[in-house]
Formats: structure tokens, C-alpha cells, sequence
């Protein structure tokens, strides 16, 4: 089994939360994964020495300068009655709405969704915002969300 269900997810309030609930429609599309697939993600995505993207080894992609070629700001679209994303992350990411993406919180969690479905929730998702990472399946951009309200737009090798 890769997903627990969403029902029994503890960060279920994300998606019910009173000013944005998503759409019950939607909520089919945003899996949760079991902890041990989470890690299998992570391992294959991100690291496979640290759990945690504020501690990733100096040869992980992500801790890599030449990964980052964009900053941005988050906070105010994320705080703004507007759902879009932000006009910066939405310009780099060109992918198609059915790509499977991955949102990393860290290497024990991290859920599953599609592109389309985290561009109408985004802000869902980033009820926890330390370090989270973005990752699409088989794509090589790749979007971090600090807590300070940042993102940084860049590619994977």
C-alpha cells in the first residue's frame, strides 16, 4: 500500500480548512503517502543521506548553488483572496495538469497530487512551508517554499 487514506491523514485539515476547503472533486486526486514510500521518494528525488531539506549533504542536488536560478515571493499571493499562483512560479512551470507531482514536506512525507489540482489548492499545501520542495515526475524544474515567504525556481540533474 502507497497511500494512507485521506480521511486518516493527520494534515487532513489542510485540505477542509473553513476560508479554502477543496472540492470534494479534487480531494480524490491528493494522496497522502505512506511513510515508507514517502522515503522511497524522497531517496530516488532528493537525498538519500538526509531526511530534511534544511539538512541535505553538499552534494545533494537541491543544497547546489547552480540548481537555483530564480527567487521569488510567495507570501502576498498566498495571503491575497486570489488562488492563482504566483505569476513567477506559474511562468516556469509549464507542465501539463495531469502530471503527477510531489509535494516533499520531508523524507518521511510527502503527498502526491497532480499539477492541475496544485495549482487550484496551492495554498493547501502550504500550511507547513519549511523547505517543502515540488518535485514532478520525470521533470526536471523544481520549486522550494521557504518559511520566510520565499520560493526558488530551479532545475534538477
Amino acid at each position: 500500500m502507497n497511500y494512507i487514506p485521506l480521511n486518516k491523514y493527520r494534515y487532513l485539515w489542510f485540505y477542509q480548512h473553513q476560508d479554502m476547503p477543496v472540492p470534494v472533486v479534487d480531494l480524490e486526486f491528493i494522496k497522502p503517502l505512506t511513510e515508507s514510500r514517502s522515503l522511497e521518494i524522497w531517496t530516488l528525488n532528493v537525498s538519500k543521506d538526509s531526511l530534511d531539506a534544511s539538512e541535505l549533504e553538499k552534494d545533494d542536488w537541491a543544497s547546489q548553488a547552480d540548481t537555483w536560478l530564480e527567487k521569488g515571493f510567495w507570501q502576498s499571493a498566498w495571503d491575497s483572496d486570489d488562488a492563482a499562483l504566483p505569476e513567477q512560479l506559474a511562468d516556469f512551470i509549464q507542465w501539463e495538469d495531469n502530471t503527477i507531482v510531489y509535494f516533499c514536506y520531508a523524507g518521511e512525507h510527502v503527498v502526491e497530487t497532480t499539477w492541475g489540482v496544485f495549482k487550484r489548492h496551492w495554498k493547501n499545501f502550504l500550511f507547513l512551508d519549511d523547505g517543502s520542495l515540488l518535485l514532478g515526475k520525470k521533470r526536471k524544474e523544481v520549486v522550494q517554499f521557504q518559511q520566510n515567504g520565499t520560493f526558488s525556481l530551479g532545475k534538477r540533474p
